[in-house]
């Protein structure tokens, strides 16, 4: 049983990207979507088809995956989505955190469900990150920390599209 679990993961890890070649597979004008995973509130970010802006666009309560990935799938419809970039939760001093496998099966899932661009990316200080960005305007608490996830997708994939847009030096 072991060696088949290892298989199918082998198998899958085949699908997930890295970030090299999720760029390749972009075309030139391409809309893409973060993910900020969590266990409950899943945020969601896209991004404008030259791929310079994230903006956040809704969180997603994921109480069934059938349910989460037919909301993702309409998202991707609607938005002409062409590639997903899951947030890895990793810590601060680039070790795995608890939630890093947890993300990672669902970037692996995703892969295999959805599309096969998907890939990872590092979102340390993306939760605080969105939480300072957010300090700064004229909402009350509750309201912020209810953004909190979309927010945190935008940080994510604004990254993201940072790295896929930069010029080689």
């Amino acid at each position: 049983m072991l060696i088949l679990q290892e298989i199918n993961i082998i198998k899958y890890n085949i699908n997930m990207l890295d970030i090299e070649d999720f760029k390749k597979k972009l075309d030139k004008k391409s809309r893409l979507m973060g993910i900020d995973p969590g266990k409950k509130r899943i945020g969601i970010a896209i991004s404008d088809e030259n791929k310079i802006i994230a903006t956040p666009y809704s969180t997603i309560i994921k109480n069934e995956y059938s349910i989460f990935l037919k909301e993702l799938k309409q998202i991707m419809e609607e938005n002409d989505i062409k590639g997903i970039i899951v947030g890895n939760p990793i810590n601060l001093d680039g070790s795995k955190s608890k939630s890093s496998q947890s993300a990672k099966d669902l970037a692996i899932n995703l892969s295999k469900d959805i599309t096969e661009n998907v890939t990872m990316w590092d979102e340390r200080y993306s939760s605080q990150g969105a939480f300072n960005l957010s300090r700064n305007l004229d909402i009350n608490s509750s309201k912020k920390v209810s953004k909190l996830d979309e927010n945190s997708a935008q940080f994510i994939l604004q990254g993201a599209l940072d790295y896929l847009t930069k010029e080689n030096t």
